[in-house]
């Protein structure tokens, strides 16, 4: 870094927001879930990533028609992929805050995490 560059707010929150998204994607990819237990499973990831710091808020939903349509029939359960989370957090550092998002991207086949807006 260079002796003029000032670390913002901004950039502090934006970190921050990232490093959530990407705990969260590698944390819970791969959990064991079925229909009876994703709303679980989704509570359990938003407490989880609720305690950490600078996390304002989070809205996790897992896509229920994406289960059950990978529904192990022998076993009855199939694994979370990043495909299926929809999560929103707003995220706040100092006199900075920011919603970010993870959600599937069909056009670009992906989960994408995103930033939604900066405040």
């Amino acid at each position: 870094m260079q002796e003029n560059e000032v670390i913002t707010d901004r950039d502090n929150v934006l970190f921050e927001a990232g490093i959530k998204l990407g705990a969260l994607y590698h944390q819970f990819t791969g959990s064991p879930v079925n229909l009876d237990t994703v709303a679980s499973l989704e509570k359990g990831i938003q407490e989880s990533i609720s305690v950490q710091p600078c996390v304002e808020k989070i809205n996790v939903s897992i896509n229920r028609d994406m289960i059950h349509s990978r529904l192990n029939g022998k076993y009855g359960y199939c694994e979370l992929e990043g495909r299926m989370l929809d999560v929103h957090i707003t995220a706040v550092f100092e006199s900075a805050k920011a919603d970010v998002s993870l959600g599937f991207d069909t056009k670009l086949d992906y989960p994408l995490m995103k930033i939604e807006k900066i405040y």
